[in-house]
């Protein structure tokens, strides 16, 4: 059996990843929220459970070997099997998703913020797979917008930034300064 991981945050940006057999796909029963968990120094996406939520993604094949190098990039995070997932392969395919559980989350603050090259990197993924209709959704699917935004773009926190165009830079400004996100400047 082919074995998928169903990527909803930076896994959905190609230029992050490795995994050449990468598919559109949606996923039923799941929302995203920004949270602080345990072993990680700032806020991070993780996927928490909704019956009414759906969630734009992509899919992408995972090689046997590929597994343990992914669990360690996804670290704090446990990897179970995803169900209700829409997606254009055969029914023999099993796909995966990382998220945190409750009891791992710890309050956003100051301390533990979300990093703007981080959200750079995940709307940049969503505008090329799904154009700015998926960004909206992307942002209107996603809880935790409370949390201080660590504007890093000058000296890129993040181990896997990216380079934005200036469309793609104003996207991520212009939804931030809708949803009135604090955007807190790096030292």
């Amino acid at each position: 059996m082919t074995a998928y991981v169903f990527g909803y945050g930076s896994l959905v940006n190609r230029a992050t990843h490795t995994f050449d057999a990468a598919h559109l796909a949606r996923i039923s029963g799941w929302r995203r929220a920004w949270r602080h968990v345990v072993g990680r120094q700032v806020a991070f996406l993780t996927a928490v459970p909704h019956p009414a939520s759906e969630l734009d993604g992509l899919i992408a094949n995972v090689p046997d070997e590929g597994w343990t190098e992914l669990d360690a990039r996804e670290h704090s995070y446990d990897r179970q099997l995803a169900h209700d997932v829409a997606h254009q392969l055969g029914p023999d395919t099993a796909v995966h998703i990382y998220h945190a559980p409750p009891e791992r989350h710890v309050p956003t603050s100051h301390l533990h913020p979300v990093i703007l090259s981080y959200l750079d990197v995940v709307v940049q993924g969503y505008f090329r797979e799904f154009g700015e209709d998926g960004v909206l959704r992307f942002f209107e699917t996603t809880d935790g917008w409370d949390a201080p935004i660590l504007d890093d773009r000058h000296a890129p926190i993040y181990p896997r930034h990216q380079r934005l165009t200036p469309q793609e830079v104003d996207l991520v400004d212009r939804n931030l300064k809708h949803l009135g996100a604090t955007v807190i400047l790096a030292p």
